[in-house]
């Protein structure tokens, strides 16, 4: 029984190893997903063997296993048929609670059943600390996130100031006290409940202040914490998947984590710790009035397009707002008849979690090839005849380049002033994130085409339609 066991996780292991290779292609992306989640069904089969071939498993334990499967599967399937893909950072944030909340009750189920914790070895013991401080902190703190990406949820004026340092501080210590105490005094209930109280707590006094554009960072650092966690829990239960499921996935959280950081000209400790970017550019360079913007009609930039033999799009935040990535998938069909080339420049940090870009373009059925990521689009835009950004601000100013005293200089950032022609697409002149003017605003081939995106959009595809492009 036991090598059945251990070949059915081994197998498991391998699935998941290459569903999550296959996850870093958008076009293999689907079929890795379903080949991870055949792996984790392996996974519960082998513990359920393994429990078969010791003790067995009583009537009413399998009452709550059949109970709880049904439940997870019949809200697993609803979340997927029925959240919209603007939705998205939302759900991810939401796995990443409900992974660590497992994680934390898998611990305490340990912990409590036997109630002694001296009658585990330190290890053992040690895992279950870590597993219940990091489950609890990714359970809170992705609560916090989804809460506040929905718009449920404002940060407190008390919570940007320097007082919550002090709160947490304090909260981080009475989780190393409770975690010592555990580890010391086995038989440490009331050091484990505060561990749990404290360390729930830290997450959310950590996850709160943080403003909704540093999301994409927040998320992936979380989705880190739930593989720290699920590891943990492995060597809790002695599950090897579990533990290597779960380095794999704290492994690459904390990559893209870094990734996205760098990708907003951020340090992580600037992310979790600091205030708002914006914050640093009034003491900086970056600002200043407008003096050169252009506008332009919807009916004016038709006429450009319609004479464009290459057009790239620029999708950021305000497209999904706005949810316009049907209608933006209607006016590239009506340019791709009409035999113009049309891709879509990516930035790794547009939208409000990694990849939310690519996500939002193929729930409209943009083919994948058209999606290049900055690397590779950004020395084609001066063989550009037109870009239409689309809810995007900081991905595409110059500043980042051109502006040492600005504070995003040194983030990569989109070359879209290199075209011939830049339409922008805004309700107003608001500023982005970084709460700073954008240079590309005042350029000579930029115009600006103020309105919500969506409408925008609908009301170009009426013009081009009315041009007759794309038409045979």
């Amino acid at each position: 029984m036991d090598f059945l066991k251990y070949a059915v996780e081994l197998v498991a292991v391998l699935l998941l190893a290459l569903g999550i290779k296959g996850l870093s292609k958008v076009r293999s992306a689907r079929s890795a997903n379903q080949l991870a989640a055949v792996a984790m069904a392996l996974a519960v089969l082998g513990l359920l063997i393994n429990y078969l071939g010791t003790s067995g498993i009583s009537a009413a334990a399998w009452t709550w296993i059949i109970i709880g499967t049904l439940i997870g599967g019949v809200l697993g399937a609803i979340t997927a048929q029925r959240v919209p893909m603007t939705s998205m950072p939302e759900t991810v944030a939401l796995f990443n609670g409900c992974g660590g909340m497992s994680s934390l009750l898998v611990a305490l189920a340990a912990a409590f059943f036997p109630l002694q914790l001296e009658a585990a070895g330190l290890v053992a013991v040690v895992s279950i600390v870590i597993s219940v401080f990091v489950g609890a902190i990714t359970f809170t703190g992705s609560i916090v996130a989804m809460a506040k990406l929905q718009g449920w949820l404002s940060t407190p004026a008390w919570m940007q100031s320097k007082a919550r340092h002090v709160v947490n501080i304090a909260l981080a210590v009475a989780s190393l006290v409770a975690a010592i105490k555990l580890i010391t005094d086995g038989n440490g209930t009331q050091g484990l409940w505060l561990l749990v109280v404290a360390s729930g707590l830290l997450g959310i006094g950590v996850t709160l202040p943080i403003g909704g554009a540093d999301m994409p960072v927040v998320i992936s650092l979380l989705n880190s914490y739930s593989g720290v966690a699920a590891a943990a829990a492995g060597f809790v239960v002695g599950s090897q998947l579990l533990i290597v499921a779960g380095a794999m996935v704290g492994a690459a959280g904390l990559i893209l984590t870094q990734v996205m950081c760098n990708g907003m000209n951020r340090s992580l400790v600037s992310v979790l710790f600091g205030g708002a970017l914006g914050a640093s550019a009034a003491s900086g360079g970056g600002g200043g009035e407008y003096t050169n913007i252009t506008s332009c009609s919807v009916e004016e930039c038709a006429l450009t397009l319609e004479a464009a033999e290459r057009v790239v799009i620029v999708p950021g935040y305000g497209l999904a707002v706005a949810q316009a990535q049907h209608t933006l998938r209607e006016v590239t069909r009506s340019l791709e008849a009409a035999g113009i080339q049309v891709d879509y420049a990516i930035h790794p940090v547009a939208g409000r979690m990694p990849g939310h870009m690519n996500v939002l373009l193929a729930e409209a059925d943009v083919p994948y090839e058209q999606l290049k990521e900055m690397d590779v689009i950004n020395p084609e835009f001066p063989a550009t005849d037109v870009v239409l950004v689309l809810g995007a601000n900081d991905v595409v100013n110059p500043q980042a380049k051109n502006d040492p005293n600005s504070p995003l200089y040194g983030m990569p950032v989109l070359d879209v002033q290199q075209a011939r022609t830049v339409f922008v697409v805004k309700r107003g002149m608001s500023a982005g994130y970084s709460g700073i003017k954008n240079d590309l605003f005042d350029l000579g081939n930029t115009s600006m085409v103020f309105g919500d995106a969506k409408k925008v959009l609908g009301d170009l595809l009426g013009e081009l339609k009315e041009l007759g492009v794309g038409k045979k």
